[in-house]
């Protein structure tokens, strides 16, 4: 399953997985208030998106051995002019890490990266919720 609030994102989406063949449920959604299913994804992944009172629900999302990947925006984005403005928005140093315990980190990072010519401040992480 992928969702978006953006219709045209959802779109453009399915047509590209449509071209590689990949079999995906596509729904346009709020991940503010969508209900997701426990224990039922292999991976869970989410860009570009912080609510931190979500993040229980993402996790639960995941079955035990499967994944969660996450990428978003670092406090230090704002130098950089565009992007999110609100701190709910924006992620601590670190703070990323600790908000996917208790799954193991396959992977972790900060950086500051060029994207489209313009410098992006993100955090990720890969990590695997634990069989037990």
């Amino acid at each position: 399953m992928a969702i978006d609030a953006d219709s045209k994102k959802v779109t453009a989406a399915q047509s590209t997985a449509l071209e590689h063949g990949a079999s995906i449920t596509w729904s346009c959604g709020d991940l503010r208030c969508m209900e997701l299913p426990g224990t039922s994804f292999d991976m869970v992944m989410v860009f570009n998106y912080l609510d931190r009172n979500r993040m229980a629900d993402f996790k639960n999302a995941v079955r035990p051995g499967g994944h969660l990947m996450m990428e978003t925006f670092l406090e230090s984005q704002a130098e950089f002019g565009w992007g999110p403005k609100s701190d709910d928005h924006l992620l601590k140093s670190g703070e990323l890490f600790s908000l996917v315990e208790p799954f193991e980190l396959q992977f972790a990072r900060e950086v500051i990266e060029v994207i489209d010519g313009r410098n992006m401040a993100v955090g990720s992480v890969l990590a695997r919720r634990p069989l037990k």
